[in-house]
């Protein structure tokens, strides 16, 4: 039986007792609280929290017809289900390829050749099967037409609602809002990079350049002007299709620039230094590991993505979603693997601790590289950031449109939309003015959310789908949820350590 509930404060979702599909973890919480059979069961999140998504057209379901709420067509991550496996492959490019990725090669500088490859390679087939996982567990139960869409309600539903607010929280937040102040800090530095190019050495040209501040502002600007055109993360799909091309683009462009320029002799001020002591190689050893790990990124918008796939029993989301994952995936392998070796050959020890292989390029080969080609790669980068920007921020958007919502009880008007996004784009551009550091607390905090990619899912399906104890599926989740989350805390260690001996340059309000 379904019960109408009238409008609240809080957000729920419901489902009856009588239905042998309700998920195992709820009916565990239906023992505990002695409900009656009919009784519906509410799990509700506070004001201030993500809300879950439900697929209620009936369309292909038996049993009964859940009511959705409302306020679940109106928001901009489940207000359009009508994604494919097309759009959620170019979601999953744009997403998926970015900053990270040009450190790899780092990475190799500590771990050498062999265990270089053997780690990316575990940590590519590792971050791949916990995206199946949370594929798997968009839609436990299809038959019920529960859809979970948000990554915290689903660690809600996982974890109970106190420890699954504490574990995710951070990460996400960290990996939604915290990653767009990323952008806005390295597209600004980017732009001035590219202003720079095209100047040269013409004195005048340069008397005219804008600060650090100024240039993260004009691409603040340009990132929430961009988002007024699109109303929801469905609608986003032209913007992935461009953010993916043109990773791609500048990509391949350094991996082939860097082979046709071939190994430099020139020496670099900024580049590691490989001590022979004991604990340096230790430190040095867990922070590649720790690049490896966060160079796959979007794992916190895989429920998001899926969330505008249609759905029914004959076509069930995952299926469409999978078919996404398999291709991004394969693109995105045919990426990180040539950047990782290109650059390591091209370079090796002489890589840049800051930026990466785009860094070491343009330390080594500029003078004798066209400054068009130059500007071109810095074009391609840019462009990149400001469309990844906008799938990053959407989750952002979304909370805070249903903050308004569930106190408005309506759907948010244009100008509403207009008005959250401007101050969105204020709060990050103070942050990025505010901590123009953030990219080198990157391998600390990263590390802190590094849990959400590889240990929660599996975690998460041994608390939902509750295989028997010590099944294959229960001793591969455990074991993988356990070790990401052991890996996470060296890594994070590894970084804090890194940066108590290298030491950090905090210039507060004051971006290069």
């Amino acid at each position: 039986m379904a019960e109408q509930r009238p409008p609240s404060s809080n957000v729920g979702v419901e489902s009856t007792v009588a239905s042998s599909k309700v998920m195992p973890i709820c009916e565990e919480r239906l023992t505990n609280s002695k409900l009656e059979e009919d009784q519906v069961i509410i799990i509700s999140i506070s004001d201030h929290m993500m809300t879950s998504s439900l697929e209620g057209d009936g369309d292909g379901y038996s049993g009964e017809h859940h009511d959705n709420p409302p306020q679940d067509s109106w928001l901009p991550i489940t207000e359009s289900r009508k994604g494919s496996s097309f759009t959620a492959a170019f979601h999953l490019m744009c997403s998926g390829i970015g900053i990270q990725a040009l450190l790899l090669p780092l990475a190799f500088v500590s771990l050498g050749w062999f265990w270089g490859i053997i780690c990316l390679t575990v940590a590519y087939s590792w971050q791949l099967y916990t995206i199946w996982l949370l594929v798997n567990l968009h839609e436990p139960s299809p038959q019920s037409g529960i859809r979970y869409s948000r990554y915290l309600h689903l660690s809600i539903v996982a974890f109970g609602e106190k420890l699954g607010k504490l574990v995710a929280i951070f990460p996400t937040l960290y990996l939604s809002s915290g990653t767009c102040v990323i952008y806005i800090i390295t597209g600004g530095t980017t732009m001035e990079l590219l202003f720079q190019s095209i100047c040269e050495n013409n004195l005048e040209c340069k008397s005219k350049a804008l600060t650090g501040a100024e240039w993260c502002l004009v691409f603040i600007c340009l990132a929430i002007l961009i988002s007024q055109f699109f109303p929801n993360l469905d609608s986003l799909t032209s913007v992935s299709i461009i953010g993916s091309v043109t990773a791609l683009s500048y990509c391949a462009l350094l991996c082939v620039l860097s082979i046709i320029k071939g190994k430099p002799d020139d020496l670099v001020d900024d580049v590691i230094i490989l001590n022979n002591d004991a604990t340096s190689k230790i430190r040095n050893v867990l922070n590649g590991l720790g690049i490896i790990a966060l160079a796959f990124r979007g794992h916190n918008l895989v429920l998001e993505i899926q969330g505008t796939i249609p759905t029914n029993l004959k076509q069930p989301s995952r299926k469409s979603m999978w078919r996404g994952v398999t291709i991004s995936y394969l693109v995105i392998a045919m990426t990180v693997y040539p950047l990782a070796i290109v650059g390591y050959w091209a370079y090796g020890n002489k890589m840049p601790v800051k930026g990466g292989i785009l860094s070491a390029f343009t330390k080594f080969n500029q003078s004798s590289t066209s400054k068009y080609i130059i500007g071109s790669i810095y074009i391609l980068i840019i462009v990149n950031y400001l469309c990844t920007f906008q799938i990053y921020a959407m989750p952002a958007f979304d909370n805070f449109e249903r903050i308004y919502t569930t106190k408005k009880n309506k759907p948010c008007t244009r100008l509403v939309r207009s008005i959250i996004k401007v101050l969105f784009g204020g709060v990050t551009y103070f942050v990025a003015v505010a901590i123009p550091f953030l990219p080198s607390l990157g391998a600390f905090v990263g590390s802190l959310a590094l849990p959400l990619t590889l240990a929660y899912p599996c975690l998460m399906w041994i608390c939902i789908k509750k295989p028997k104890q010590f099944s294959r599926m229960w001793a591969i989740n455990m074991g993988l949820g356990y070790s990401g989350i052991l890996l996470s805390t060296l890594c994070a260690g590894a970084g804090l350590w890194s940066l108590i001996v290298n030491g950090l340059e905090a210039n507060f309000f004051k971006p290069k």
